[in-house]
């Protein structure tokens, strides 16, 4: 019992001892600390500026109904159901879908071979190359819809006048089943070098000792690529799967400007995003588009989770 009181005193005195050793922050390092939170605090106010007060005032807004006699009043969950029952939101959350998994793995597949031909050295005028697929990214999208718009008109288009030459006529660009695979091309013209970048940059970062002694073992170059480059960059893939998911469902540039060249194919729900835009500026009915964004962001963290959830388990039996 002696001990244990005794050792009380002696506990306090070394806490306080630890406490007056600790070093005292100079006026040196103030100042740098104190340059540092305010170089950062720019983007912590334009951060919360420009995305958390529009996503809680969005929030808010999706807990209401605007009507044109009685005004604003709570709905609670209301356009929430409203939205999960809405033949034209889950018809385009649907085509998404469709176009997540057909036009993401041509993306990546094409990204990631073209990756690996850069890198693997043995590509002539790799520099030229490189910057020739990349450079469709740095067009904005706007202008790529506009010039593929050109190259796809049934009428004016140079391939509907090749095809019209050949007895064949026009290409089905837009019509209802293949106005999707359109839209596609052009998404892969844009993302293609994006996504070739990304994959690069991690191949560049992993250490040339290991393709050394797999070629002295004997191991082909696909080998390499297979068994050693496209494991070593499993985090750059899901990264860029995880953005692809993202702006898949974010679709909205491509839509609405082929939308001027096919107004029967595509409608006003063509895309969640579409659909939202037109429902919040057309029918001015800001609180159910408000309630379609969340839902459509749900929507996109769930996929990204399990793409995640599915890349750690495919991780850890390997």
């Amino acid at each position: 019992m002696s001990t244990t009181v005794g050792s009380a005193p002696r506990a306090a005195s070394d806490a306080s001892t630890a406490i007056r050793s600790r070093p005292r922050l100079t006026a040196a390092r103030r100042r740098q600390y104190g340059a540092a939170y305010a170089l950062v605090l720019p983007f912590f106010v334009i951060f919360i500026a420009m995305m958390i007060v529009p996503l809680v005032y969005a929030g808010y807004l999706s807990l209401f109904r605007t009507k044109l006699i009685g005004g604003r009043s709570f709905a609670g969950l209301e356009n929430y159901a409203k939205a999960i029952t809405d033949p034209l939101f889950l018809s385009g959350v649907l085509r998404m879908c469709v176009f997540l998994v057909v036009q993401v793995p041509i993306m990546i597949g094409l990204a990631l071979f073209f990756a690996l031909a850069l890198d693997s050295g043995m590509m002539k005028l790799a520099r030229f190359t490189r910057l020739s697929i990349f450079v469709p990214y740095a067009v904005p999208g706007v202008v790529a819809t506009l010039m593929w718009g050109y190259l796809y008109g049934p009428d004016f288009g140079p391939f509907a006048q090749i095809g019209t030459a050949l007895g064949l006529g026009p290409p089905p660009f837009f019509t209802p089943t293949g106005m999707l695979f359109s839209i596609m091309n052009i998404v892969n013209w844009e993302f293609i070098g994006y996504n070739m970048i990304v994959l690069y940059a991690a191949l560049r970062s992993i250490a040339p000792e290991l393709y050394e002694a797999a070629r002295v073992d004997g191991a082909s170059e696909i080998r390499i690529a297979w068994s050693i480059k496209i494991p070593a960059i499993r985090a750059g893939l899901l990264l860029t799967v995880i953005f692809s998911v993202i702006g898949t469902f974010q679709l909205f540039t491509e839509p609405q400007l082929l939308r001027t060249l096919a107004p029967t194919v595509i409608g006003t729900a063509y895309t969640p995003n579409l659909y939202a835009y037109n429902v919040a500026f057309v029918n001015q009915d800001a609180n159910y588009a408000a309630a379609m964004a969340f839902l459509l962001g749900i929507v996109i963290m769930i996929i990204s989770y399990l793409v995640q959830l599915s890349a750690q388990r495919k991780e850890r039996r390997s």
